[in-house]
C-alpha cells in the first residue's frame, strides 16, 4: 500500500515499487468483488422500482421524483458521520460493513411495506443510509491502497467490477419476474439473500486496516478532532472540486427519469423495462478502466467535464424529433449514459483523493459525495415537479439548459492542479510498466 508518510496532500509520493504498475492492489480487487455482489442485489431492486412505483402503485411523477431524490440525497448527515468515524479510528472496514448490512436488510423492508408509500420511503431511506455510510470508507480504502499516480486506474477497475454487478442485477430481476409471473416479492427476497453474501465477503476477505505498519516516526500526523471534519473545506482546490460537483449534480435528473422517458418515447413493454439499465452499464463496464487510465495520463479535469457533455448529448437525443429509428435512439441514449458514468464517477473520486490528506480521506470524500447527492436530490425533485406542471418535453428542455449552464460553471470552477490537468513532464523519461 502507498501512503505519503507525512499525512499531507503536498508530501512527495513514494515511487512505485518494481512491478507496481503491472497489477491492481489486492485490496482494490477484493473491494471490487464485494461491490459486484452488492450491486447485483441493489440493481435487482433498482431495475424494477420505477415500474413498481409508477405503474404498479400508481405514483405520480412528482411523487416518484421525491422518492428518487430521497434515494440519492437524503442521507447527508449519515454520510458525513460515517466518513468522520472511519477517519477517526481508521475503521474503514467496520464502518463500511455496517452500511452494507443495512442496505441488505432494507430489501426486507420493501417486502414488508406492501403498497404503503410510507413504508416504501422508509425502506428506501434505509438503503440509501447504508450506501451513504459505506461509500466514503470504501473509496478511502481504495485511495489509501493505491499509488497516487494510479488512482484513476484503481477506481476504474473497482467501478468496472461494480458495474458488472449492475449488469447482472437487472438480468436476474428480469428472469425472476418472468419465472414468477410478475411477483415483485420474489425479487426483493432474492436481493436480500445476495446482499447478505456481499456482507460476508467483506467480513471474511477485506483487510481490517488500510494503513501499512509504519514505524512511529513515519506515521501520518493525526489531525485534531475539532478541525478534522471541516479541514477539507479549508483547502481551495477541494472547495472548487466540491462546488463543481454540486453544480453539475444539480443539473442531473437521474437515470430513472431517463429510462421512464425512453419507455414512454418508444412505447416499450413493461416487461422489458428492467433491461434498460443494461445498455448504460455495459458502456460503463467497457470504458471505466480506459477512462481511469486516460485520466491518470492527461489529467482528471477534462474527462470529468467531457462525461457531462455525454450526458448533455443523451438529453438532446431524447429531445430529437420523433420518427427516427427506435433502435438508434435507444442505443444512443444508453451509450451516452455509459460514457457519462465511466468518465465521471471514479474520476471525480480520484481527482478529490489526490488533494485530500491521508488521514482525512473518508471525511473529505463523504463531504464531496454529500454535496453531489444533495444537488442530485434537488434535481430529481425539481424535474419531477416540472414534468407534472409542464409536461415531459418542456421539463427535459429545462434540464438541458441547466446542464449546459452548469458545464460552463464547472469549467471555470474545477482547479487546474497537477492531478486535474495531468502529470508534469519530467526531463528524465520514466519507465512505465503499466
Amino acid at each position: 500500500m502507498y501512503l505519503a508518510t507525512t499525512g499531507r496532500r503536498d508530501a512527495p509520493a513514494p515511487p512505485p515499487t518494481e512491478g507496481a504498475g503491472r497489477r491492481v492492489p489486492a485490496a482494490v480487487l477484493t473491494l471490487g468483488m464485494v461491490s459486484l455482489v452488492t450491486d447485483i442485489s441493489s440493481e435487482m431492486v433498482s431495475a424494477v422500482l420505477p415500474l413498481y412505483l409508477v405503474l404498479g402503485l400508481g405514483l405520480s411523477p412528482i411523487q416518484f421524483g421525491f422518492l428518487d431524490g430521497l434515494m440519492g440525497g437524503a442521507t447527508s448527515v449519515v454520510r458525513l458521520l460515517g466518513g468522520h468515524l472511519a477517519d477517526r479510528g481508521q475503521r474503514y472496514k467496520q464502518i463500511a460493513g455496517i452500511g452494507y448490512a443495512l442496505s441488505a436488510c432494507s430489501r426486507l423492508g420493501l417486502l414488508l411495506a406492501g403498497g404503503a408509500t410510507g413504508g416504501i420511503a422508509a425502506a428506501l431511506a434505509a438503503d440509501r443510509v447504508g450506501k451513504g455510510i459505506r461509500t466514503a470508507p470504501r473509496d478511502a480504502l481504495i485511495t489509501l491502497s493505491s499509488h497516487p499516480d494510479e488512482l484513476g486506474r484503481s477506481f476504474g477497475v473497482h467501478r468496472a467490477m461494480d458495474t458488472t454487478g449492475a449488469l447482472l442485477g437487472p438480468l436476474a430481476a428480469f428472469a425472476l419476474l418472468w419465472a414468477s409471473a410478475g411477483a415483485y416479492d420474489a425479487v426483493f427476497v432474492a436481493s436480500f439473500c445476495v446482499g447478505l453474501l456481499g456482507v460476508l465477503l467483506l467480513v471474511l476477505y477485506v483487510p481490517g486496516r488500510s494503513l501499512p505498519a509504519l514505524p512511529p516516526a513515519a506515521r501520518p500526523k493525526p489531525t485534531p478532532r475539532r478541525g478534522r471534519a471541516l479541514r477539507a473545506l479549508g483547502d481551495p482546490a477541494f472547495r472548487r472540486i466540491l462546488g463543481a460537483a454540486a453544480l453539475l449534480g444539480a443539473a442531473t435528473i437521474g437515470d430513472a427519469f431517463v429510462y421512464l422517458l425512453l419507455q414512454r418515447r418508444l412505447g416499450l413493454s413493461a416487461a422489458w423495462f428492467p433491461l434498460l439499465p443494461l445498455g448504460a452499464a455495459a458502456g460503463y463496464l467497457l470504458l471505466a478502466v480506459p477512462m481511469g487510465r486516460i485520466a491518470d495520463r492527461v489529467g482528471r479535469r477534462l474527462p470529468f467535464l467531457c462525461g457531462h457533455l455525454a450526458l448533455l448529448g443523451a438529453y438532446l437525443t431524447l429531445l430529437a424529433p420523433e420518427g427516427g429509428p427506435a433502435p438508434f435512439l435507444l442505443a444512443g441514449v444508453l451509450a451516452l449514459l455509459g460514457v457519462f458514468y465511466a468518465a465521471t464517477d471514479g474520476v471525480l473520486m480520484a481527482l478529490a483523493g489526490s488533494v485530500l490528506p491521508a488521514d482525512g480521506q473518508a471525511g473529505g470524500l463523504a463531504l464531496l459525495q454529500t454535496g453531489q447527492a444533495l444537488a442530485r436530490m434537488l434535481a430529481a425533485a425539481g424535474f419531477g415537479a416540472a414534468w407534472t406542471l409542464w409536461g415531459q418535453q418542456s421539463a427535459l428542455w429545462a434540464a438541458t439548459a441547466a446542464l449546459l449552464a452548469a458545464l460552463a460553471g464547472g469549467w471555470a470552477l474545477l482547479p487546474r492542479t497537477a492531478s486535474a490537468e495531468g502529470p508534469p513532464v519530467s526531463p528524465t523519461p520514466e519507465r512505465r510498466t503499466g
